[in-house]
This record gives structure tokens, C-alpha cells and sequence, in this order.
């Protein structure tokens, strides 16, 4: 067993089968596929069912997922910290994103880390739910994340670090239910139709909360799609919810961005491993904490 056939096997993982895996990698099929059976062989079980054009993970497969991610990471460690005797120069750096934090702050961390090092690339990977962020981390396939939640996260198998806070805002539209300039008591989000994400952000927790204060509200859409959320507010669809991140991008697009009272926050912050980082890695953390100016916690919360 060596390290690249971990890789092979980690790509057909992460791709979801040996014909795009075969592509992403710039490899023929028929040489991926003997290299996953050779490595089958070494370890003496099958990682894959094989399913027509599927491959679905078998027992001994799930088990190998995460040690396979910590033997290719370490190799990338080393590798990384050796180049960087002479700078940072190279490497790349993976963040695992909720949606509206890929708005904001991560824009702005992104900009910093590339007016420094612009040798170095950042790659993004989409995840919906703090736990899928937590979950991408410890596993590592990506060795940062950025999270939001309504509550600071606890240090439990990664290591949180304080980023800031972000205001809970109402999406309208311009000739909607409220007038601009003037902020939305919770309770005046009674009777309204809201558009709603799925169950376990932030964002839709807030709403549920309200309901379970006694302020009913109707759901006119739940999208998983964040994407989707400003059209339908603009559209006339429903009122919105979400994080004061959005307040540029929204009101450049023609909606009204209200405050909401009392003022309610989600805690962001950024994850890593409890191992040790790639310089790169590391490198992202420092001008993360340069750039929250000092209201960054270096401290596990």
C-alpha cells in the first residue's frame, strides 16, 4: 500500500464513482480501477461494491476513509513544510464554508491571504450545516472551516477560534410590509410569509425560535439553495431572514435590509485540526486573526 493509491481511492470516494474520479485524476479507468484492486488485495478486503456504473462504499472502505485523508495530509504536511524553509511560495489551502459565510467574512479573509501570498491558492468546499463543516474538518478533508452558529462552538475533536459576530438582518422587498431606514420588531414578523432554509443553520433555527416564542409565521419556501433566497425576496415570493452578510450584496441587488430587534447574532468562527497545519494552513489562521483586528480568540473556547 502506498500513499497514491490512498489518493485513487480518496478520489473515488469524494467523486462518488471511477469515471469521474478517472477524470479529475487525468488517468484512464481501466488503470484507476487496478490500482483500487491492488490495493484491495493489500489490505485483504474489498472497499467498493461494485454496481453497474456505481461504486458504493463496503464496511472496510468507510473504515479506511479518514485514515487514508491523514496518511495523504501528513505526506502534504511534510512536503509543504520543507518548501516553505524558503517562503511561502505554493500549496493550497482547503476551507470547508457554510453558504452565507462564503459571502462574508470568508471574501474578506480570502483577499487578505492572497495580497500576501498570492503564490498559494485557496480552494472552497460547500457544506450546509455546522456539523457537516465539523464533520469535514476532523475527517480532513479539509483542513479549515468556517462555521457559524447561535451559540460559540465548543472545543471537541477540532479546535475553534473566534472570528466575530454576525447580526441576524430581514430580507424585504422594496414595496414590501415594512418601510426602509426602520428596524423589525420580531413579534411584527407575525402572519408573514418567510423563506426558510433547511433544518440545522443558524439562520433557520432563529425562525423556528420565534415560532416556539409564539410568533407564527408561514413557510413560502424552504430552499435548500441559498442561492435562490434574494430572487424570491425580490420576486415578491416572501421575506427573509439571514445574516447581516448579505447587506451589501442584497442591497446593490435592490432589496431592503432591515434590523431586526432585539438584536440577535450568529458566533462565526474558524475551525482546524487538533494536529498540526500546513504552513499555508497556519498562515490563513494568522491573517484571519490580523484581519478581525484583535477581536480573534487564539484561545481553544
Amino acid at each position: 500500500m502506498d500513499v497514491r493509491q490512498l489518493e485513487y481511492f480518496l478520489a473515488v470516494v469524494d467523486h462518488g464513482g471511477f469515471n469521474r474520479a478517472a477524470s479529475a485524476l487525468y488517468l484512464a479507468q481501466p488503470s484507476l480501477s487496478q490500482a483500487i484492486q491492488t490495493l484491495e488485495r493489500d489490505l485483504g478486503s474489498e472497499l467498493f461494491h461494485r454496481i453497474g456504473r456505481k461504486a458504493v462504499l463496503t464496511e472496510a472502505g468507510t473504515a479506511l476513509i479518514e485514515p487514508a485523508r491523514a496518511a495523504v495530509r501528513s505526506l502534504e504536511m511534510a512536503r509543504a513544510t520543507v518548501e516553505s524553509v524558503h517562503g511561502l511560495r505554493s500549496g493550497r489551502v482547503d476551507i470547508a464554508a457554510m453558504p452565507s459565510q462564503s459571502i462574508e467574512p470568508l471574501t474578506s479573509m480570502i483577499r487578505r491571504f492572497t495580497e500576501r501570498y498570492p503564490q498559494v491558492s485557496v480552494a472552497i468546499q460547500a457544506a450546509f450545516t455546522p456539523g457537516d463543516v465539523t464533520a469535514t474538518v476532523r475527517t480532513g478533508k479539509a483542513e479549515l472551516g468556517l462555521v457559524a452558529g447561535p451559540a460559540p462552538l465548543p472545543a471537541t475533536d477540532v479546535r475553534p477560534y473566534r472570528i466575530l459576530e454576525q447580526r441576524f438582518v430581514l430580507l424585504a422587498p422594496p414595496d414590501g410590509p415594512f418601510p426602509p431606514g426602520s428596524p423589525v420588531r420580531q413579534e411584527q414578523l407575525a402572519g408573514q410569509r418567510l423563506i426558510v432554509g433547511q433544518q440545522g443553520t443558524g439562520m433557520r433555527q432563529y425562525v423556528d425560535d420565534l415560532r416556539t416564542a409564539g410568533v407564527e409565521w408561514t413557510v413560502a419556501v424552504e430552499s435548500e439553495h441559498r442561492i435562490a433566497i434574494l430572487p424570491l425576496v425580490l420576486g415578491g415570493v416572501g421575506l427573509a431572514v439571514v445574516t447581516d452578510a448579505w447587506r451589501d450584496f442584497a442591497e446593490r441587488a435592490g432589496a431592503l435590509v432591515l434590523d431586526i430587534e432585539p438584536a440577535t447574532s450568529l458566533h462565526i468562527a474558524l475551525l482546524s485540526r487538533k494536529t498540526a497545519l500546513t504552513p499555508a494552513a497556519q498562515a490563513f489562521l494568522t491573517c484571519a486573526a490580523e484581519g478581525a483586528a484583535g477581536t480573534m480568540d487564539r484561545r481553544v473556547l
